[in-house]
């Protein structure tokens, strides 16, 4: 079943069914099958799509959408990126050149963790906020953090992760821009070991915390061995 990112890449509706759909209350209409075309046609910035209009009730769109679309995949935040950036969204370029400059690749699927390679993530969603919260610089930089030191770290392009080093390193210029001493420091730091302190005894983890426990770590390290407080430019 293709998805919506490899249809927005060649879209053709000449290549497609038409969408189906059913009328409701206000004049609209709900989709009963082709979510994945429409949005795909957004993308395009088509404004029109064909559609097919069938009479049925509630309970007859949810019985026909569940038939048409039982096994069809959710589409995910991975497949929506990469098909805005097929698109030629600008925000989704501006993340794909930050993250081909730090040495990172959205995977377009889930994986499990044991799949992850290095400098692969999935999380879109934190790599948007961190670039409109702290800027290019700052999730350039926190993500070599990961990508460049020790053994590239697979695995742990994580959102907490990510977010716990852009909110440290936007917090002290000095530690963030200090290049190449930087990453050689951060060689030292064991993602793995704090992670397992995260996640030691607990059913769940939850984002706020393990977040808090990684910014501190990560903070408590540089500082330490950098010897320069948060928010002081170096000398």
């Amino acid at each position: 079943m293709v998805c919506c990112h490899q249809i927005s890449e060649n879209f053709d509706w000449s290549k497609f069914v038409p969408v189906i759909v059913a009328p409701v209350e206000g004049g609209q209409f709900a989709i009963v099958d082709g979510q994945h075309r429409t949005t795909a046609a957004i993308l395009r910035s088509q404004k029109k799509v064909p559609c097919q209009v069938v009479q049925a009730d509630r309970a007859k769109q949810a019985a026909a959408y569940a038939a048409v679309n039982g096994n069809i995949t959710k589409t995910t935040a991975q497949q929506l990126y990469h098909a805005k950036v097929a698109a030629g969204d600008k925000d989704a370029l501006r993340l794909a050149e930050v993250c081909a400059a730090a040495g990172v690749e959205i995977v377009r699927r889930s994986l499990v963790q044991s799949q992850i390679k290095v400098g692969q993530t999935q999380a879109v969603g934190a790599l948007s906020r961190c670039l409109t919260l702290y800027g290019r610089d700052t999730l350039i930089t926190s993500l070599q953090c990961i990508t460049q030191t020790a053994d590239g770290n697979a695995g742990f392009v994580r959102s907490t992760i990510v977010e716990a080093l852009c909110e440290v390193l936007n917090e002290a210029p000095a530690w963030r821009d200090a290049g190449e001493i930087l990453l050689r420091t951060m060689d030292k730091f064991k993602f793995g070991d704090v992670w397992d302190q995260i996640a030691a005894g607990r059913d769940q983890i939850f984002p706020s915390t393990a977040k808090k426990t990684m910014a501190d770590a990560v903070r408590k390290f540089l500082k330490k061995r950098l010897g320069q407080s948060p928010g002081k430019e170096a000398a």
